[in-house]
């Protein structure tokens, strides 16, 4: 029965307590332990029943409890000073940001992502793009950068987990109750709720919109559960992340792209830079475009250059069928107004997402799109880069390998909602403030070696005896839900040890991670975790997508693993991971494992949460692992261990077995060694030296504080700068720079290079300079149309040329076939056999990359050329 009307109810705070809403109603808290520790002194049993959401808390407080407060003066003199430091961090006058670019103070940063994991009273995330969104926004608020965070409110969230008596994970959703969230309804002047629309086939489908404050940063989430939307799968467009059918998940992404746009034009934000994190919102480009069509009077052509300008891209995912693609005839029934709407053809509209464009077979890629339409695009590690640039070097066709426009920025998490209470006081008291206000200076984390490894090894094993409470509690729940024979129920109190080497495996269960990859050798496993002496323990907790029943099998087979007797103290299995749980094993294990296939894991940031814990990492070289591990030299101090030295081999399985023996060998020979290496004093302070050199060398570079500055210098700044400068005296340089891109793109099949033979002795001592010459047919073209570039290097085994010189060649004169460039260069390599040729691109002032898909031109007759450069003293290398 629904109701007649709707009302909602607010709890009643004295005037002394008044304020006390402006602290729930801001995410602060989730990284502030004085503001947790302020709700947990009103009612500590409540703070956990809420499932840390001071909101609902506030809303289920006792009148009598809260009378008593606004009496207490103990209480009122904390939150005084609670409510102190909160307003002076609410004032970002003194920010970062405002001190170092206050030339950017006009500036809006638009951050999309389909997920964001700020806090578990929050469910809208499923692992860790979702917990790097949040992490992003927390440290954009940091420094002070004018962002706004858009994305989806969703109904359920993702799933909640438990496994059955059998060890199946089973998933079941609860609705959130928006009205007991730490989120506001944003209304117009005239008090009514807003409202965006977006295009569905046939209709309209609207949403309203939420605001979350993450500190100084406004989070802006949509919402379509509203009586406007007359069908049942309007409504439920935002039930769900990553549920439901493809026509549904498209749909999503309608919504996040093109209505996350027009909900910030609707709330009178207008963006100068815009972040697509991951593809899922790439449809915000043509919504950028569509605008500057309908506001400026330009072009596609021309508009697409301007909104190039402020576009962002970051991809995190490393196997190209983790991303979205869409069949052309579902495209087709979704756009085709759209596309008119853009002044294109509905098949070019199309190709805009095909690695082919020609190709008409080929599915709409989301990702596609927005490598095609960003002027930045990123993966999220230095090895992630790698990968990315081969698998979309297509959509560059003949640009090298090494020179595909996609960098990469290392991903990093935000240390202060990860790290425990007593590490943070820790920190406060030897480090100073700088940990929170500075974590990327490195004389901050210089200062661990002031803390004497006794205070350390005290705070961490606190943290250990916690975790393995918190884990008998679980352990216990979970077995009395399954309906476990008492016993087995008692028996969870004697599961893990507090004073034993504890290993925590906890991510997102999908095959390439391997989470079994441990179980390989039961036998040895055995051995390693039941030595008398030397005794280990391993907790496990992740979730598997609902339709994944390969990652739920590797869940069943570590908690049947978990039942057998000899292993029955030593590993647990805790279901319904969430941000609660990750805090309590990132705090409280000693060694963190990561196991995944070489090169899967794009970056992986869940052992970087137990850097500043003083947790010690294992893993496979890949993602940030293999960044910290490739990075560093024999002289640099140990900070953890690496599986393997990177190999890959064709046999997955093989190298598994290879992997896992490794594996073993590692713990056997050097973790548990060193961990029970004790003095009389009972500290193994080899392991503390381990600890103090990973908190002090890694810390000041996997923190969000260095990765939020460099996007903001590296793309944000540029592109906020280059968008302001485009679109100035209406677009003019727009304008120009599209209507030069035409007239180079019809030209470009006239033109035409030739290398000169340039006449070399046999041999070429190391360091001479040696005279380079091209004949480039330029066509209609001008030589400021063009740029002619040297390209000179070493040869490998293939013939080919490795480590490229690249210079630029300048125009000496004209002649009957052409105009002839000329460098004179010095090959830089050393000896041995190297190769030269030349390339044309386009060349525009205000070009921001030189690599334009289908606008490149490689000398031919002359690629072959090689010289035969010598060592000094004429011999031949």
């Amino acid at each position: 029965m629904k109701p007649i009307h709707t009302f909602t109810v607010i709890p009643r705070l004295p005037a002394a307590l008044e304020r006390l809403r402006d602290l729930a109603y801001n995410l602060r808290w989730a990284w502030n332990h004085d503001t947790i520790e302020l709700f947990r002194r009103l009612d500590r049993d409540l703070w956990e029943e809420s499932g840390h959401n001071p909101v609902r808390m506030l809303g289920s407080l006792d009148q009598k409890r809260v009378e008593e407060a606004a009496a207490d003066d103990s209480f009122l003199a904390y939150f005084e000073r609670v409510l102190a430091d909160f307003d002076a961090y609410m004032e970002s006058r003194g920010s970062w940001f405002r001190k170092t670019h206050p030339e950017a103070e006009d500036s809006v940063i638009a951050y999309f992502s389909a997920e964001f994991g700020l806090t578990e009273c929050l469910s809208i995330f499923a692992g860790g793009l979702g917990i790097l969104s949040g992490d992003h926004l927390k440290a954009a608020s940091d420094l002070g950068l004018p962002l706004v965070g858009v994305g989806l409110f969703y109904q359920q969230g993702y799933f909640q987990q438990y496994l059955n008596a059998s060890g199946w994970q089973q998933e079941a959703y609860a609705d959130n109750d928006f009205h007991t969230l730490p989120a506001a309804l944003q209304r117009g002047p005239d008090g009514r709720e807003l409202r965006i629309e977006v295009p569905l086939p046939g209709r309209n489908v609207a949403a309203r919109i939420w605001r979350v404050n993450v500190g100084r940063v406004g989070l802006y989430l949509l919402d379509t559960n509203i009586p406007e939307n007359a069908r049942d799968e309007d409504r439920d467009l935002t039930d769900q992340l990553y549920g439901g059918d493809l026509e549904y998940r498209l749909r999503q992404e309608i919504l996040l792209g093109i209505g996350g746009y027009r909900a910030l034009e609707a709330l009178g934000i207008h963006p100068t830079v815009y972040h697509m994190n991951e593809g899922h919102s790439a449809f915000l480009s043509l919504e950028l475009i569509r605008n500057l069509i309908r506001d400026r009077s330009l072009s596609f052509a021309q508009a697409r250059e301007l909104a190039s300008s402020a576009l962002v891209f970051t991809t995190h995912t490393p196997v190209a069928a983790g991303h979205d693609y869409f069949p052309a005839a579902l495209m087709e029934r979704h756009f085709s107004s759209y596309a008119a709407e853009l002044g294109i053809p509905l098949e070019d509209f199309i190709a805009l997402g095909r690695r082919d464009p020609a190709r008409k077979d080929e599915s709409f890629c989301m990702t596609v799109l927005a490598l095609r339409m960003a002027a930045s695009s990123n993966g999220v590690s230095r090895l992630h880069g790698e990968v990315s640039r081969g698998l979309w070097k297509d959509l560059w066709p003949d640009v090298p390998e090494r020179e595909i426009p996609i960098t990469h920025i290392t991903n990093a998490v935000h240390f202060q909602s990860w790290i425990s209470q007593e590490m943070n006081q820790l920190y406060e008291r030897y480090l100073g403030p700088g940990w929170r206000t500075q974590p990327s200076a490195e004389n901050v984390w210089d200062r661990i070696e002031s803390i004497s490894s006794e205070s350390l090894w005290r705070t961490h094993e606190l943290r250990r005896e916690r975790l393995v409470a918190f884990a008998r509690r679980q352990l216990r729940l979970q077995l009395e839900r399954r309906g476990a024979p008492q016993a087995e129920i008692a028996a969870a109190e004697d599961a893990l040890d507090p004073e034993i080497l504890t290993i925590g495996f906890a991510r997102r269960f999908a095959t390439y991670k391997r989470g079994t990859l441990l179980l390989r050798d039961r036998r040895r496993l055995a051995a390693i975790l039941n030595d008398p002496k030397r005794p280990v323990q391993v907790i496990f907790a992740g979730k598997a997508h609902p339709r994944d029943d390969e990652g739920k099998e590797l869940i069943r087979q570590i908690t049947a693993l978990a039942r057998e007797p000899e292993f029955r103290r030593r590993i647990v299995f805790v279901e319904d991971y969430d941000m609660s749980v990750a805090r309590y094993l990132v705090q409280g294990v000693d060694v963190w494992l990561n196991t995944p296939l070489r090169p899967n894991e794009a970056s992986g940031t869940s052992g970087m949460k137990a850097i500043a814990n003083g947790v010690l990492n294992l893993s496979t070289l890949d993602g940030w692992w293999d960044e910290v591990c490739r990075s560093r030299t024999p002289n640099h101090p140990l900070v953890g261990w690496a599986i393997g030295k990177g190999e890959s081999y064709a046999d997955t399985e093989y190298q598994a077995q290879v992997e896992a023996e490794a594996l073993y060998d590692i713990l056997e020979r050097d973790v548990v060694p060193t961990f029970y290496d004790r003095r009389a004093d009972g500290v193994p302070h080899t392991w503390i030296r381990l600890m103090k050199s990973s908190i002090a060398d890694l810390s000041p570079w996997f923190n969000t504080n260095r990765m939020v500055r460099e996007y903001a210098e590296r793309f944000y700044l540029p592109a906020h700068e280059r968008f302001r400068r485009l679109g100035a005296e209406g677009a003019a340089r727009a304008i120009a720079l599209a209507e030069a891109l035409g007239r180079i793109r019809a030209a470009w099949p006239g033109l035409g290079a030739d290398m000169i033979e340039t006449t070399l002795p046999s041999e070429i001592a190391v360091g001479e300079s040696i005279r380079f010459r091209a004949r480039v047919r330029t066509g209609p073209l001008s030589m400021n149309d063009l740029r002619v570039e040297l390209y000179a290097g070493r040869l490998n085994a293939h013939g080919e040329i490795e480590k490229p010189l690249i210079v630029e060649m300048r125009p000496a004169r004209e002649e009957a076939g052409g105009t002839i460039y000329e460098t004179t260069a010095v090959p830089d390599c050393g000896s041995g056999r190297h190769g030269y040729t030349a390339r044309v691109l386009p060349r525009h002032p205000e070009l921001q990359n030189k690599f334009i898909p289908g606008l490149i031109l490689w000398a031919n007759g002359a690629a072959g050329n090689t010289g035969r450069a010598s060592a000094p003293g004429g011999k031949t290398a």
